[in-house]
């Protein structure tokens, strides 16, 4: 015997659901935009857009409405599939506890994608869009891996200083609709970052002054002097969405073709430099604060830095999820020690948190079984990840003269995984946008592992220290020669006991 069919997700709809859901109590036709969003995945949906749709729940920020925008072809996927669904998205919280959804509505429209970028390009220029925010991934900001400086040589951004009007990168666009702006005498907008970088405001400040600077300076000195760009730290586990998510979906009742699953745990951090005004985030959780270095330093570093501890040796080993890491107790003593002994040591506390308390809430969220995080989404781009979230904690540590092994252990890791094959012999797909350039050191690295440090763009002058050098070349012989699981374990085994 089979319950009742699903409800279809739209605005007509609503109030159709099953009572256990939450939904949008606002008229949301009365809603009116303020907020661009570029990128909009799944990370937006479970973080941003409901920190909106829950003051929209208490009558606030009505006019904040936000605009969905991409400007890759693919994008047009995930738009189509919103637009059925009057944009609207349910949010399933998984919790060993139990399971809850609600439907946010904060979303209104999703603007097309098409080359040039006319139309994210309109919708910025009008007055109304107060805040245009990214989620790009870490790798999207044309900055060179070595130095963090803009990449003014980048194709894309050739093609945008050459052909402003019909931009191809969303900070093209963000210029030419700023163009707009001035000229028509509007005010400008702040730029608001939402991916996993340090500083994250500050690089986006960097990226489009400087993409401006090449095609029209005198515009780029009103940006400068106008526009904001506010540094901030978002922190929610959001895992990919596929068929079993969308079933889970429609066993809660309801049939929605994009639904997000996230785990019951959300911070956001926020600089207060908004120059058109902003909603009031921190009325519903977020923190307001003229210092989120500490805050992002501490969740880049054990969390970002800890998911690329994970990932890898999870995929040599052929386990699945990031909670399957931490199920095997090699792998959680790998995590812990490495934490412990070499990223803590370079984390200052923040308010109500010490370094050591956020490795424990780490290690529990990182533990939850309900969230099917893959090592293999969490290994995604590991150019950009191990760049920005490692390789600095592991010039901290040099420069301390602190311990290092684990941390070139994870290097070691990553390079073993490039080769393309786990332990057990099966093929791991290309994981990341430089695939082939990585794919290519491994195999070279494998004689020589000198090699893999070899690539400039990514480790820059850190090939040419010697303690860090040789530390990885053991590790990585060692790898080869007795196995990831052997490896690790020889090194977990020197766990210095005062650690815990």
């Amino acid at each position: 015997m089979t319950g009742p069919a699903p409800v279809r997700l739209a605005n007509a709809t609503l109030a159709d659901l099953p009572e256990d859901i939450q939904r949008p109590r606002y008229d949301r036709s009365a809603l009116t935009p303020g907020i661009v969003h570029v990128g909009l995945g799944n990370f937006h949906r479970a973080h941003q857009a409901w920190y909106l749709h829950r003051l929209m729940q208490d009558g606030r920020a009505l006019d904040w409405a936000i605009i969905g925008a991409g400007v890759r072809p693919h994008d047009a996927v995930m738009r189509d599939r919103l637009l059925a669904q009057d944009c609207l998205t349910t949010l399933i919280e998984l919790d060993p506890a139990g399971t809850s959804a609600e439907v946010i509505g904060s979303m209104i429209d999703y603007l097309p994608i098409e080359d040039g970028n006319g139309p994210l390009i309109g919708a910025m220029a009008d007055p109304r869009i107060r805040i245009v925010a990214l989620t790009i991934t870490e790798g999207g900001y044309f900055t060179d891996p070595g130095t963090g400086a803009f990449n003014a040589s980048h194709p894309d951004i050739q093609h945008d200083v050459d052909t402003p009007g019909t931009p191809r990168t969303a900070f093209g666009a963000i210029v030419a609709a700023l163009k707009l702006r001035r000229d028509g005498g509007h005010g400008p907008f702040a730029v608001q970052s939402c991916d996993n970088l340090q500083g994250n405001g500050s690089i986006t400040r960097q990226t489009v002054l400087g993409l401006a600077m090449l095609s029209d300076p005198d515009l780029a000195q009103w940006i400068g002097q106008h526009c904001s760009f506010p540094n901030s730290m978002v922190d929610c586990i959001v895992p990919a969405t596929g068929p079993k998510e969308i079933g889970l979906a429609r066993k809660l009742g309801i049939a929605d073709a994009a639904p997000v699953t996230h785990e019951n745990y959300r911070q956001w951090v926020i600089e207060d430099d908004f120059c058109a005004g902003r909603p009031d985030w921190d009325r519903v959780g977020a923190i307001f604060t003229d210092d989120v270095h500490d805050f992002e330093t501490m969740k880049i570093r054990i969390l970002n830095a800890g998911h690329q501890v994970l990932a890898n040796a999870g995929e040599l080993l052929s386990v699945d999820t990031i909670a399957g890491c931490m199920a095997r107790p090699s792998l959680k003593a790998l995590f812990r020690k490495v934490q412990m002994e070499e990223i803590a040591p370079y984390v200052r506390p923040v308010p109500g948190m010490t370094p050591g308390d956020y490795v424990a809430l780490i290690e529990r969220r990182f533990s939850n079984p309900e969230i099917h995080d893959t090592t293999r989404r969490v290994a995604f781009d590991g150019s950009s990840r191990h760049s920005g979230f490692v390789l600095p904690i592991l010039r901290d540590a040099l420069d301390a003269g602190g311990p290092i092994e684990g941390l070139s252990l994870v290097e070691a890791l990553w390079a073993r995984m490039c080769d393309g094959t786990r332990e057990d012999g099966s093929g791991i797909e290309p994981n990341d946008p430089q695939w082939d350039t990585l794919t290519g050191a491994a195999l070279a690295a494998r004689k020589d592992p000198q090699a893999w440090l070899g690539q400039r763009q990514i480790y820059g002058d850190l090939a040419d220290d010697k303690r860090f050098s040789q530390a990885f070349c053991n590790w990585l012989e060692r790898i080869w020669r007795d196995g990831t699981a052997v490896t690790i374990e020889a090194y977990t085994n020197t766990v210095d006991k005062t650690s815990g």
